[in-house]
């Protein structure tokens, strides 16, 4: 066990070698730098997308979320799995039309989605459909693969009505764009 007389001579001796070594200024740019570094390290995006077929067991564990191909107006069904709003194919569209009397919102949120039946990833952008009030019917509120708001692109918090005559949210289609 070390004394605490050797412990204090070994701290004042690294403590010197340290002050011969760099000078004051030096030190605390290096110190402004980790804690400037540090506080932005939260800012940094986390990837939350799902990619490849080990991640179908994940996603069928995560919150119990169980992804189905079959029923598309489900909130499981498995392009739904970012999904924040109404499903368009209660509301007299389909998943990748817009029903009528509503308009195609020109900008998207992106997500990653597992395909249960080949377990593959495809990217699908959520694109709202304006003009018209809420659908009541068929609410999902997903949230796997969202960031927060500054990755916009990923965030399903917001309503993506701009840029469109009548900017009232009605529901969501989700058109494949790619694989993931």
């Amino acid at each position: 066990m070390i004394s605490k007389k050797r412990f204090d001579d070994l701290v004042e001796a690294v403590s010197r070698g340290i002050a011969q070594r760099t000078s004051r200024r030096s030190f605390l740019a290096r110190l402004g730098a980790l804690a400037g570094g540090s506080a932005l390290l939260p800012l940094l995006p986390v990837d939350r997308r799902l990619g490849g077929g080990s991640n179908v067991a994940h996603a069928i564990e995560k919150e119990g979320w169980l992804p189905q191909t079959i029923d598309e107006g489900q909130c499981n069904y498995w392009r739904h799995c970012s999904l924040d709003g109404q499903i368009c194919n209660c509301c007299g569209g389909s998943l990748t039309t817009c029903p009528p009397g509503t308009t195609l919102s020109p900008s998207s949120w992106v997500a990653s989605c597992v395909n249960p039946e080949d377990g593959q990833s495809y990217m699908i952008a959520y694109r709202d459909c304006c003009g018209k009030t809420i659908c009541p019917r068929c609410g999902c509120y997903n949230t796997e693969g969202v960031l927060p708001m500054y990755r916009p692109e990923y965030s399903s918090d917001i309503i993506w009505c701009f840029g469109v005559e009548g900017s009232s949210y009605h529901c969501t289609i989700q058109p494949i764009i790619g694989k993931g």
